[in-house]
């Protein structure tokens, strides 16, 4: 049987309707534990969808730009978003040909990526290769810069094609968005 592959697209090439079938998924996905600040943070970029063989939508996740300070440069960064498999779709490597797909989205075109881990979706991002960030992070928010202590040990960074890591010696500073910062 041959497994369903990711179509990327850009959030402008989704009709509403596609939209609302991610949103759906993702909060069914996330329990209600979606919040409206989490699907802005979700648009915008290159989205990965997986369907099954009837067309419907079994799997998610976007990559967007952010910028992210660390010493003295500014860097483009990859930062995934939505990542989400269907009830009864999980545990079959839709996840890994999701992220597969974002992973080269990050590598064409971003310094590196990064992400916020939940528990149950930790384990997916350490098997591919993406490491806890060791150091600091903050955001840079309109009062100047805020320390993301509780996002320690949860923001997951890999490097992309030709392009090292920052090393933790350094914070690493988001832009600020509405919502949970990181």
């Amino acid at each position: 049987m041959t497994q369903p592959t990711a179509r990327l697209a850009p959030t402008f090439e989704l009709t509403a309707a596609e939209r609302a079938e991610i949103r759906a998924l993702l909060d069914a996905a996330f329990e209600g534990d979606f919040a409206d600040e989490d699907w802005d943070h979700a648009l915008g970029g290159v989205h990965a969808l997986i369907r099954d063989a009837d067309g419907f939508l079994i799997a998610h996740g976007s990559v967007v730009q952010r910028r992210a300070l660390h010493a003295d440069r500014s860097y483009r960064v990859g930062y995934v978003e939505g990542v989400a498999v269907r009830a009864g779709h999980r545990r079959g490597g839709l996840g890994h040909r999701v992220m597969a797909a974002l992973e080269h989205v990050i590598d064409a075109a971003h310094d590196f990526g990064a992400l916020s881990a939940s528990a149950a979706g930790a384990a997916l991002y350490a098997a591919r290769g993406w490491q806890v960030w060791p150091g600091r992070l903050t955001a840079l928010g309109p009062d100047g810069a805020h320390p993301l202590p509780e996002e320690e040990g949860t923001t997951y960074v890999r490097p992309s094609a030709g392009h090292p890591l920052p090393g933790p010696a350094h914070p690493l500073a988001f832009d600020w968005r509405n919502g949970d910062l990181l």
